[in-house]
C-alpha cells in the first residue's frame, strides 16, 4: 500500500505537450516541447506532490497509422492497439529522458520511470460501433472527404480547426499495471504511465488479457488511474490557459471556479465537444465524486500559476 503521507497528483499532457499548433512534428520538435512540459512537473515535486504522468498520443498514433498504411503491402499491418503501445513506449522515452535530465539539473533526487500500462475495457463497449476519438494530423474538408471515401475513415470537425479521423474510443475500466505503479510511486520514483490513455485489452473470465483495436481517451485513463491511487489532486494540461463557455465564439466565457455539478450542467448543455474539453470535464467530475480533492485544468507553462490560485480553471465537488 502507498504510503499514508503521500499526496499524489497525476499530471495528465495534452497533445501539445510534444507537438505543437502548426509544427511538422519533428522528433526534434517533440523533445523541445517535452523539456518544457516537464517543468510545470518539477514544481509539483516542489510542492511535495508524488507524481504520475500520463499523455495523449493522438497525433502521433495517426501519424502511425498513416506510414502504416503507407508501407502496405510492403510488411504486415500493424493494428491499431500495437500502434497504441509502441507509440506509449516511445512518448514515455521522450518524457523519461527530460525528465531524468531536468532532475539532475535541479538536483533532486528523484528517478522516472514509465510504465506500459494496460488498460482493461468492455469489447461490448457501445464506443465500438461509434467512433468518437480524434486522432492524427487535421485535414481540410475536402482532403478529408477524399480519405473518408478512399480509406473508409469516418472523419468529423475538431473545435473548428479542422477535420480530424476519429477512431472507437471505450470507456476505461481497469489499470492493470496498479500495483506496479503504487509500488514506484512508494518508493519515491516518478511514475509515467497510462500513456494516450494506456493499451486498449479486455479479459475473459479465466482472466486472460487480449489487446483490442481501439484508443482509450487519456483523460479518462488519468481519472481512473488517480482515482485507484487515491490522488488528491487531478491536473489536465491543455491548449488553453483556462475552460471558456461558447469557446471561440464572440461571447466566450473563461471559467475561473466552477463546482462538480456546474460543470456537470454545462458539459450536458453542450459546451464541451466530445472530441476535446468534453472528456476533461467528465474526467474532473468522475474524479471529485469518487474521493478526489482538487482538479485544475489549465495550459502546460501555467501549473506554478494554477496551483496557486492565479489562472486556470479549478473544479471542486
Amino acid at each position: 500500500m502507498l504510503k499514508k503521507q503521500q499526496k499524489i497528483i497525476v499530471v495528465a499532457l495534452g497533445g501539445n505537450a510534444l507537438i505543437q499548433e502548426g509544427q511538422a512534428g519533428t522528433i526534434n520538435e517533440q523533445f523541445a516541447n517535452t523539456r518544457k512540459s516537464v517543468e510545470g512537473i518539477i514544481h509539483c515535486i516542489r510542492q511535495g506532490y508524488s507524481v504520475v504522468v500520463t499523455h495523449g498520443n493522438g497525433p502521433q498514433v495517426g501519424n502511425m497509422l498513416l506510414m502504416v498504411e503507407a508501407c502496405c503491402p510492403k510488411i504486415p499491418e500493424l493494428p491499431l492497439g500495437v500502434c497504441v503501445a509502441d507509440t506509449e513506449g516511445a512518448i514515455g522515452y521522450m518524457i523519461q529522458q527530460c525528465m531524468i535530465n531536468s532532475l539532475q539539473k535541479e538536483k533532486i533526487n528523484k528517478l522516472a520511470a514509465t510504465i506500459l500500462t494496460q488498460v482493461i475495457v468492455d469489447k461490448n463497449d457501445i464506443a465500438f460501433t461509434n467512433p468518437t476519438k480524434p486522432i492524427g494530423p487535421f485535414f481540410g474538408k475536402k482532403e478529408a472527404e477524399k480519405y473518408a471515401n478512399e480509406k473508409g475513415w469516418t472523419v468529423i470537425e475538431d473545435s473548428q480547426r479542422g477535420y480530424r479521423r476519429v477512431v472507437p474510443s471505450p470507456k476505461p475500466i481497469r489499470i492493470v499495471e496498479i500495483e506496479s505503479i503504487r509500488r514506484l510511486l512508494d518508493v519515491g520514483e516518478i511514475v509515467i504511465a497510462a500513456g494516450g490513455g494506456g493499451i486498449p485489452v479486455t479479459q475473459n473470465q479465466s482472466g486472460e488479457l487480449e489487446g483490442i483495436d481501439a484508443v482509450i481517451d487519456k483523460d479518462l485513463s488519468s481519472y481512473v488511474l488517480a482515482r485507484d491511487l487515491e490522488a488528491e489532486c487531478l491536473m489536465m494540461l491543455t491548449g488553453t490557459e483556462k475552460v471558456f463557455l461558447d469557446f471561440k465564439k464572440q461571447n466566450q466565457t473563461p471559467i475561473d471556479l466552477i463546482s462538480s455539478k456546474q460543470a456537470e450542467d454545462f458539459l450536458n448543455q453542450g459546451h464541451f465537444p466530445p472530441g476535446s474539453m468534453g472528456p476533461k470535464i467528465e474526467a474532473g467530475i468522475s474524479f471529485l465524486r469518487n474521493g478526489g480533492k482538487e482538479v485544475y485544468i489549465t495550459s502546460i507553462d501555467k501549473v506554478k500559476e494554477a496551483l496557486a490560485g492565479a489562472t486556470g480553471t479549478k473544479i471542486i465537488l
